[in-house]
């Protein structure tokens, strides 16, 4: 997809170019729900707000004023809730990446809520937003001299049983320590003996995920993150987290979105008998239409295993407070903490 460009006036009087995307990613690069949701909607309010590339220090003006869909990632979202009526006033649509995994004892994730609070904060956003709108990762699979397989088939099955009925998918991916020497050294100085996964540990959990969604009733659609491994046998594919397939399913009416993705809504025919007839690689949105691609619109901005479709993404790495030891996106939990705490609201950029 081409990017759109246009031109904005800054709360400064300024003239500049901006980005002007209409699916925004909230963000993989740090938790904006769960720490700067009023600096997010506050820059919704003023149409804009400032991104800059962490890889060259150059920023951007970005335009929040054609936005159509957001997807939002966090493992704390509550500080949403307030806000999400404004979406709702300026006809955005949304969906939740909801990161709920279960490190407590093991202290792996020292700054989220406890266990209870976000699987009532999960439910009570599937309420507001509605089935399918939220969706649970179990992200990222760690091992450590103390958490072996079955000790993380336990903790999937804990968060499973009380997400049955409240979400329609299970998302999960493997931590790769040996490839982010940072993460290796945060893990390092905190005393955790990690293990790096091999395939046959893969599939070996990827087996027992399958078995517990079957005896356990849940009917999960599971998916893997960004990983190279071919795990269909266990009825897992290869996700996308920011999915024109579920934007679809929520946002089919929006026809300017629809347009942009190159999706196209039809009418489902149905046989002799009463059985519903879709063309080849088209899924229902209703239960009277279907969609379907006519063009790829894959991001070839991220990893190569990574099946998202193309968005902005309006994060800073190094600012995420959370403070989780196996963290890719900052460099340390220090740096971020100093760095969250020079945020301020109203500033056109995180930091």
């Amino acid at each position: 997809m081409k990017q759109r460009k246009t031109r904005i006036i800054t709360q400064y009087g300024t003239e500049v170019e901006a980005m002007a995307p209409l699916i925004l990613s909230v963000s993989r690069a740090t938790d904006v729900p769960a720490f700067y949701s009023e600096w997010f909607f506050n820059s919704l309010k003023r149409g804009y707000c400032r991104w800059r590339n962490s890889f060259n220090g150059i920023d951007t003006y970005v335009s929040l004023n054609d936005v159509r869909f957001i997807v939002f990632w966090s493992k704390n979202p509550r500080p949403l809730i307030p806000h999400l009526s404004l979406l709702k006033d300026k006809g955005i649509n949304c969906y939740i990446q909801y990161t709920l995994n279960d490190y407590e004892r093991e202290g792996l994730e020292p700054g989220v809520p406890g266990l209870d609070e976000r699987i009532n904060c999960f439910r009570e956003l599937v309420d507001i937003l509605g089935f399918g709108r939220v969706v649970w990762r179990f992200d990222p699979l760690i091992l450590t001299d103390k958490i072996s397989s079955s000790n993380l088939i336990d903790k999937i099955d804990k968060i499973g049983n009380r997400l049955n009925g409240y979400t329609e998918k299970l998302v999960f991916s493997f931590a790769d320590i040996a490839s982010y020497r940072k993460v290796k050294g945060n893990l390092m100085s905190k005393g955790i003996s990690y293990i790096e996964w091999d395939e046959n540990k893969m599939h070996d959990i990827a087996r027992r995920i399958e078995t517990a969604n079957k005896t356990k009733g849940w009917n999960y659609r599971l998916a893997s993150c960004g990983e190279r491994i071919d795990l269909t046998t266990y009825g897992i594919i290869h996700n996308r987290c920011v999915d024109d397939e579920l934007i679809s399913r929520i946002a089919w009416n929006d026809t300017d979105l629809m347009k942009y993705l190159g999706i196209r809504i039809g009418t489902i025919k149905q046989n002799i008998f009463g059985e519903s007839i879709l063309p080849d690689g088209a899924w229902e949105v209703t239960d009277k239409l279907y969609a379907i691609r006519t063009c790829g619109n894959r991001d070839s901005g991220q990893r190569k295993y990574c099946g998202c479709i193309a968005s902005k993404d309006i994060g800073q790495y190094n600012t995420c407070p959370h403070g989780c030891l196996y963290c890719y996106a900052n460099t340390s939990p220090e740096s971020a903490r100093m760095n969250f705490l020079r945020h301020k609201p109203d500033n056109e950029i995180i930091i």
